[in-house]
């Protein structure tokens, strides 16, 4: 079999997971391959996702390393036996990598918590706000059709059957950037408290007048699936995206994420009367930038 000319998030995390695995049972690349009957080099290929591994010698491997936990275990096999081939895969020749790992990341997820300081999630994004940020000179953006396509059939997640969890803090400075004309910004702000009618989707925002530390995080999202350990934070750059799948980076994006979340105004709750709503809440603030539009 020959090596992958293009690895994906997928099959590079896989492969990390199992060299994790094999270091941490203080084991050689020579000595878990000669265990198992595989060459150095085919393990080699195997932990840079390279190259698939079969689920036997997947098993065989986690055996060796002393890894039976059965959530995750199983994980890994349906990491190492999915083909990858979702909806994202027609797009493959028209956009980079960072898109479909993104999607293809997302499509396993039970939960998504993403923060914003500039930008309306892509989740949550309208056609036409989206339209206006592709069609920004200053941006670059090429094969804009493709890309527009492609991001709104990103958001099917959102009301799939069994869909993820979506809890969102975007700062206030996101509301007030001019993507588009005024009613471009309307629709799109209507949108986001229609959005949040949705029984599996959290909107705060994050106000000027809180504390500063959140507009200096930037944006991520922490993608998880069924089993958290597998979980990435998606952290979205000019010049590509990074993947942070270390157990330590998790943990201090979660707790980061709860700690902006837990300064950010209450989120948009549309199933309350009126004058229940607090002046400053999530609602009121959105409301009160759509009155002075």
């Amino acid at each position: 079999m020959g090596l992958r000319t293009t690895v994906s998030e997928r099959q590079r995390r896989l492969g990390f997971e199992l060299k994790q695995l094999r270091e941490q049972a203080g084991l050689s690349t020579t000595d878990a391959a000669d265990q198992i009957g595989m060459t150095r080099g085919q393990l080699g290929h195997i932990e840079a996702g390279r190259t698939s591994v079969l689920t036997g010698r997947l098993l065989d491997l986690c055996g060796v390393y002393g890894c039976s936990k059965e959530p995750f275990v199983e994980a890994l096999v349906a990491m190492s036996e999915s083909s990858g081939k979702g909806w994202w895969r027609a797009y493959r020749k028209h956009l980079g990598p960072d898109p479909l790992n993104l999607a293809e990341l997302e499509s396993g997820a039970v939960a998504i918590r993403t923060h914003e300081p500039l930008f309306i999630p892509g989740l949550f994004q309208t056609e036409d706000y989206t339209r206006s940020i592709f069609t920004s000179p200053d941006l670059g953006f090429t094969n804009i059709e493709q890309a527009l396509r492609f991001r709104m059939e990103r958001q099917h997640i959102l009301t799939r059957d069994d869909p993820p969890s979506v809890h969102a803090v975007i700062h206030e400075s996101a509301l007030h950037m001019r993507f588009g004309s005024t009613e471009v910004v309307r629709e799109q702000l209507l949108h986001l408290i229609e959005l949040a009618r949705l029984p599996n989707v959290t909107i705060q925002i994050y106000p000027f007048t809180a504390r500063a530390h959140a507009a200096l995080t930037g944006n991520f999202a922490h993608v998880i699936p069924a089993e958290p350990r597998l979980g990435t934070v998606v952290v979205e750059q000019l010049l590509g995206s990074h993947y942070l799948v270390e157990q330590r980076q998790l943990d201090e994006y979660s707790s980061l994420f709860n700690h902006i979340a837990e300064n950010a105004l209450a989120p948009i709750d549309v199933s309350l009367a009126p004058e229940t709503h607090s002046v400053k809440d999530s609602l009121a603030l959105i409301q009160h930038l759509l009155y002075t539009l």
